[in-house]
């Protein structure tokens, strides 16, 4: 595996994140893009990125709710690129590798007592569009938590440690999966991520919903691997004609769906 960590130059939280890199001596380049993140579209095509073959987004996080949070997160766009991206466009992902960052994150966030803080999945959202697999990992949601060094440095300690264990360790075997229904937060999908062998790429909100059978395809096309399996919160999927259109698609496509309530969170 060979990663590029990417950063921006206008995000205190990617300068925090970088310097904490730089203190742990990690090998993996660090490349910095002087706009907006969220808007370096096809930087895995740049001369520095080129050679990469999966892309870290250390990024800050920002939020109405102003939470402290560390957030791991798919990207792409389901409807309209209000944020960077295309519409109606999907980045490639790794189910393996978002489980392996944020059950990583958790941990380490424990270890250094780092208190006060959210770690939560988010669902897919905005842009850059890149066509290699990708995540973002970032640091949320005000300037006090992107200056904060204790969590920009559990964010380099989880780059390094994951990346680590990806290039050292057999697969696990996990069950890959996508995830569809709930909040932003994805409250029952942070716990199948970290308690079960489930494996969770691309995860659609509730409030993305309808979607259409073409964006449920890319959804489980580009999580790698490709899963079998959709798991739905299914309190957080709308009326039920939208459950009905979904169960329509899901039988269409010879894609199992199953309950978050169904599965052991221990």
């Amino acid at each position: 595996m060979k990663p590029a960590i990417i950063i921006s130059t206008k995000d205190k939280a990617g300068m925090n994140i970088k310097a904490q890199l730089e203190k742990l001596k990690i090998s993996i380049p660090v490349i910095e893009f002087e706009k907006e993140i969220i808007y370096a579209e096809n930087i895995d095509k740049s001369n520095e990125a080129k050679y990469a073959d999966f892309i870290i987004f250390a990024s800050r996080h920002q939020s109405e709710r102003k939470t402290a949070s560390l957030c791991v997160h798919p990207i792409g766009n389901f409807h309209k690129a209000e944020f960077g991206g295309k519409d109606e466009k999907l980045c490639q992902t790794s189910s393996n590798l978002l489980k392996i960052f944020f059950q990583n994150l958790n941990k380490i966030a424990r270890q250094e007592k780092l208190e006060g803080f959210e770690i939560t999945l988010e669902c897919t959202h905005h842009g850059p569009y890149v066509e290699k697999p990708c995540l973002f990992i970032e640091i949320g949601s005000s300037e006090k938590q992107w200056e904060n060094e204790k969590a920009a440095r559990v964010i380099a300690e989880t780059i390094k440690k994951s990346i680590e264990e990806a290039n050292k360790k057999p697969a696990e075997k996990f069950i890959p999966a996508i995830g569809i229904g709930g909040p932003h937060y994805c409250p029952n999908f942070n716990k199948i991520q970290l308690n079960s062998d489930y494996a969770i790429g691309h995860i659609i909100p509730e409030y993305s919903l309808p979607v259409s059978e073409e964006l449920i395809k890319q959804a489980l096309n580009k999580t790698i691997p490709k899963p079998e399996i959709v798991l739905s919160d299914w309190k957080g999927l709308g009326k039920s004609e939208e459950k009905q259109k979904l169960l329509e698609i899901l039988k269409k496509l010879n894609i199992k769906l199953m309950r978050t309530s169904e599965i052991e969170k221990e």
